[in-house]
Order: C-alpha cells, then structure tokens, then sequence
C-alpha cells in the first residue's frame, strides 16, 4: 500500500471518530490523560480545545510532546505522538472551523478568554485493525 492510500484510509478513521485519549506530561514528568473531542485536518493533524485552567495547558505549556489514541471500539484503534502547537491569528480561525465542523456543539464556548485551541502535527502514526487475519498495521513517520 502506498503512502497516500495508508494516509486516505486513517484519515477517513479519524475522521469517523469524535472522541480521543490525549497523554501529556506534568511538570513532575508524570503522565496525565484526558478525553478529549476533537477535529481534524486533511494532513493528519488533531485540533483540540482546552481551557487554561485544566492540567494539558498547563502541562503543553512546559511540553508541547504529546501521545493520542483514536478509537477503541470494533477492535480498530490509531495510536499516534506529535507535537501541539497552540494555535494563533488566521490558523486559529481555520482549525476552529474544521473542529466546529465535527464538533458544533463546542461553539457555544468560543468567546471565552479561557479556551485556547492546539493543532498536534504528527510524529508517528499507527493504524491497528484486529478484524483481519492476519491484522493490518500500518505505521507512518514523518
């Protein structure tokens, strides 16, 4: 399979999902999980919300590194490390909007000076599929 059909078909996973673990590191170098809702771009970047007062600002604050794990159901799951990068000016709008999209609930909450928006640009990917014999594993790196 080529790069671009690996890309396509984990694309079209995350994109059918709407809910995400993200693993961050405190300032005591422990780890901290959280759920997230999340959007997505077309180049495999996960654009989450949070606000300033919860443990991952803090924490991307002193660590931008990050794990994520997308789907957990119907054996077929994402695991995949990158890089948040809080998100600013003409970007911030575009990935609001792409996050809006698949989570227009979350709108409501956009006015409020706390909610601060990250893009995590992909590191490593893996695409697990426990369905077939024998699984399909895809890994990217970038």
């Amino acid at each position: 399979m080529e790069d671009s059909d690996k890309k396509k078909l984990i694309l079209n996973f995350i994109k059918s999902q709407k809910l995400a673990v993200l693993a961050t590191v405190n300032q005591k170098s422990g780890p901290e999980a959280a759920v997230i809702e999340f959007g997505q771009t077309d180049d495999l970047e996960i654009i989450f919300d949070t606000l300033t007062s919860y443990r991952k600002y803090k924490n991307l604050s002193e660590n931008s590194k990050v794990a994520i794990v997308v789907g957990w159901d119907n054996d077929v799951t994402i695991q995949y490390e990158g890089e948040a990068v809080e998100l600013a000016g003409e970007e911030k709008i575009k990935c609001q909007e792409l996050y809006f999209e698949k989570n227009p609930e979350a709108r409501r909450w956009s006015d409020n000076p706390e909610i601060k928006y990250y893009k995590v640009i992909p590191k490593w990917i893996r695409y697990s599929d426990l369905n077939v014999k024998p699984w399909n594993i895809i890994e990217l790196n970038f």
